[in-house]
């Protein structure tokens, strides 16, 4: 299998990263986020990793100070790429949340690129902060729904990558 690259993103609670663990399970794979850098930032002054609106908020407004001050977080995704690329792993998965950002992101990538929103059945929440709230604000090139129970979700995702992204006839 030649290597790709999905851009993966969806409402929180979606199930993004339990996804990205199955095909981990089948594929060598690496998982980053542009939030990464942003994250470390924020825990080294005193952010305690909560996921409530208001810490949301917080990340994004900080997320996008950056990205107009010197463009940490696609820096960083451009750097972890380069990893991928010399590494043996077949999928790198990432995750962003802003379409103007994952459409920088994907100028940089020279390797097959997809973009893919993850859905789940539930009422999409409104956290307070654009990154989060115009998620579906973007055409992306797939749509996964992920509505199986959790016993069968793996198989499902992993068919799905199989016969929509990764080998499609």
């Amino acid at each position: 299998m030649k290597k790709i690259v999905i851009i993966i993103n969806g409402n929180g609670g979606a199930g993004k990263d339990t996804l990205c663990d199955f095909a981990g399970e089948v594929y060598d794979t690496m998982n980053i986020s542009a939030i990464t850098p942003i994250k470390e930032i924020a825990k080294a002054n005193g952010w305690n990793g909560e996921k409530d609106a208001k810490s949301r908020k917080f990340l994004a407004d900080l997320k996008q100070i950056f990205v107009e001050y010197n463009d940490l977080p696609c820096q960083y995704l451009e750097n972890e790429y380069k990893k991928f690329k010399e590494s043996s792993a077949q999928i790198l998965f990432v995750h962003i949340r802003e379409g103007e950002e994952i459409d920088k992101f994907r100028k940089c990538v020279e390797l097959p690129c997809a973009a893919l929103l993850i859905r789940r059945n539930s009422e999409a929440e409104n956290w307070g902060n654009a990154s989060d709230d115009n998620v579906e604000n973007y055409t992306y090139d797939y749509i996964y729904n992920n509505d199986k129970p959790l016993e069968e979700a793996k198989e499902d995702f992993i068919a799905f990558l199989e016969h929509s992204i990764l080998d499609p006839a």
